[in-house]
Order: C-alpha cells, then sequence, then structure tokens
C-alpha cells in the first residue's frame, strides 16, 4: 500500500473519531438533562468506571457544577455541547471529502490541546494525559503533513 492510501486511511480514522466525539458529547448531554436528579451519581460511577478520581480537579469541578446549575446554566452547556458536536461534525465530513479547510480546522484544533496536555503530563502524568498528548502531536503532524502534500500537487 503506497504512501497516500495509508495518509488517506490515518484522515478517515481521525474523521471517524471526531464524529464519535460529537456522538458522545450529545449523548453524554442528553443523558445529563434527562437524568439531572441523579447526575451525582451517574457522574460518580462514570468516573469510577474510567478509574477517575471525584476529587480530582476537572472531576471535581464536573460534579460541582451539576450539583448546583439551574435552567440558564443547562441552557448554556446544551448550547455549548451542540456547537462543539455540530464543529466536530463538521470536521469529520470535511476529513471524509478530503477537504483542505477540514485538515486545517483538525490541525489548529488539535495543536491547541498540545501546551495543555503537555502542562499535564510536566505536572504529573498518567497514561490518559500522555496519550492524549501523542494522539494530538500524530493528528497535527498528520494533516500538516496532508496540507503540505496537497500544495505540492498544485504547484
Amino acid at each position: 500500500m503506497d504512501m497516500a492510501k495509508n495518509e488517506r486511511r490515518a484522515i478517515q480514522t481521525v474523521a471517524a473519531f471526531e464524529a464519535f466525539k460529537g456522538i458522545l458529547v450529545l449523548l453524554v448531554t442528553s443523558g445529563a438533562l434527562m437524568f439531572h436528579q441523579d447526575i451525582h451519581k451517574l457522574a460518580l460511577e462514570l468516573f469510577s468506571h474510567l478509574h477517575l478520581n471525584p476529587a480530582a480537579k476537572y472531576p471535581s469541578a464536573i460534579l460541582d457544577f451539576f450539583n448546583h446549575a439551574q435552567g440558564s446554566e443547562l441552557k448554556f452547556v446544551v448550547t455549548g455541547a451542540v456547537t462543539y458536536s455540530a464543529m466536530r461534525f463538521a470536521e469529520a465530513y470535511g476529513l471524509f471529502i478530503e477537504a483542505a479547510w477540514a485538515e486545517i480546522l483538525a490541525a489548529v484544533s488539535g495543536a491547541i490541546y498540545i501546551p495543555f496536555e503537555l502542562i499535564e503530563v510536566i505536572k504529573g502524568a498518567d497514561y490518559f494525559n500522555v496519550a492524549a498528548l501523542v494522539i494530538n502531536i500524530a493528528v497535527v503532524g498528520l494533516m500538516t503533513h496532508a496540507l503540505m502534500r496537497r500544495r505540492k500537487r498544485k504547484a
């Protein structure tokens, strides 16, 4: 299999993962709205299943938010979730149709997270933080390579 086909397959894998993230965010948000009364218990079970410490910074902030969230705050979360999902779906679609704008979006959106993930790894890495960092670096590299290859073909 030649390099272009491998690259195409890798980009399609990224596209599928982006679509998965969009679906996951919509499902989690829908579940949070449907089971708002039991969200604390559900979140604790999810954190336990994922081996996350509920007292850690981010899980604790999520629990605190849902414990005190009111109608307008929930609308804000839903709007953010729908916007995030729409971006992931647009990116996935663009990557599947081999659009340059989607490769740029994927490279930029992946690159945005790298400094934050690097800080988390330096503070004290766990497998999740290291994996997120490595995956985002790989995605940024893949998209940058695809964009450079596209530019060479046009020249």
